[in-house]
């Protein structure tokens, strides 16, 4: 079918914006559309697409974890149904399809977990044996562990659903407690509800988590372009690094990996980025945890090359026998 409009229609087209949804993401691309109207000056109205994560009530491991809320905004991309998507970082697999472009990862929000507990309470003050859902293995793993090492005892439960009804199981009395992102929290104007946050001293959280990706298809080089106004060069960096390190621990296995990449301050001078990172099994009972410090990255590969060598520290000291054998 031809396009008989004249260009100056088309570029006064509203941009097409693809999300998921739920609340959440519903919200985060809300925040999204009002910065691109921002940069572009074009209006942008929002495409609502149901992902098979959305219907499924599989728990995330068993239904492949990252990338089954990507997979139908991505083809809808590749369809030309949308103009550009709107991800939650940590949900992208680490491999970029060639035919589409991360044009943008805006400042990241708060990256760690939050704890939404009973009576206000926070996870030092949980009663003996607290049950405390989650749908994050990376998450019951450094629970667990903590809670060995302090002496506490806790018993992590497998939970799916939106905030709604995860923050539902405490209201109701099934859960003593619920480990949310604090990023979603705050997003959806509920950082109210959070009875504490979780030091990364003692979660780390997933990779990217916190942050957003703006995809677009690599053949609209100019809305490319207009989009990477949104970038953070630093946050680009530190989410590289972490989805770097993930890349090269999870070589296919479902596996319970937290990162964290932040900038060390000298006075007002950014002058170098330390990339945290751990791995361990769901009881707890073992954890590798390594960092490394070095340049902040100026290139995607110096971030990229960050990961790596900390990921093969990681493996040197065993990671791998606490993601189960993989086949050579």
């Amino acid at each position: 079918m031809t396009d008989n409009s004249t260009p100056d229609a088309r570029a006064a087209a509203p941009l097409r914006l693809g999300t998921r949804r739920s609340k959440l993401a519903m919200a985060q691309s809300g925040l999204v559309a009002d910065a691109v109207r921002e940069v572009t000056g074009r209006a942008v109205e929002l495409v609502e697409i149901t992902t098979y994560g959305d219907v499924s009530r599989e728990h995330l491991a068993q239904i492949g974890g990252t990338g089954v809320f990507v997979a139908a905004l991505r083809e809808a991309l590749l369809r030309g149904e949308v103009d550009f998507a709107v991800h939650s970082l940590k949900d992208l697999p680490t491999s970029q399809p060639d035919d589409l472009v991360l044009a943008a990862v805006p400042q990241r929000e708060d990256p760690r977990d939050a704890l939404v507990a009973r009576d206000g309470l926070a996870f030092e003050q949980l009663p003996d044996g607290a049950r405390i859902g989650t749908g994050s293995p990376r998450r019951m793993a450094q629970l667990n562990a903590y809670a060995r090492s302090h002496g506490l005892r806790i018993e992590t439960v497998p939970i799916r659903g939106n905030v709604d009804t995860r923050i539902g199981f405490v209201r109701d009395g099934d859960l003593d407690a619920v480990v949310l992102a604090a990023a979603g929290l705050s997003r959806l104007g509920r950082s109210g509800e959070v009875t504490d946050f979780l030091p990364v001293d003692t979660v780390l959280p997933a990779p990217g988590q916190g942050a957003l990706a703006i995809e677009c298809a690599a053949s609209s080089a100019d809305l490319a372009a207009a989009l990477a106004e949104l970038d953070d060069p630093y946050s680009r960096a530190a989410v590289t690094a972490e989805r770097a390190l993930l890349a090269a621990l999870e070589a296919g296995c479902s596996a319970p990996v937290g990162a964290l990449a932040d900038l060390l301050v000298d006075g007002q001078v950014v002058n170098e980025l330390r990339l945290r990172g751990v791995v361990g099994t769901t009881d707890g009972s073992s954890l590798v945890q390594l960092s490394t410090t070095g340049p902040v990255p100026t290139s995607h590969d110096d971030a990229a090359a960050l990961g790596r060598e900390l990921a093969a520290e990681m493996l040197a000291k065993g990671a791998a026998g606490l993601m189960g054998e993989r086949a050579l």
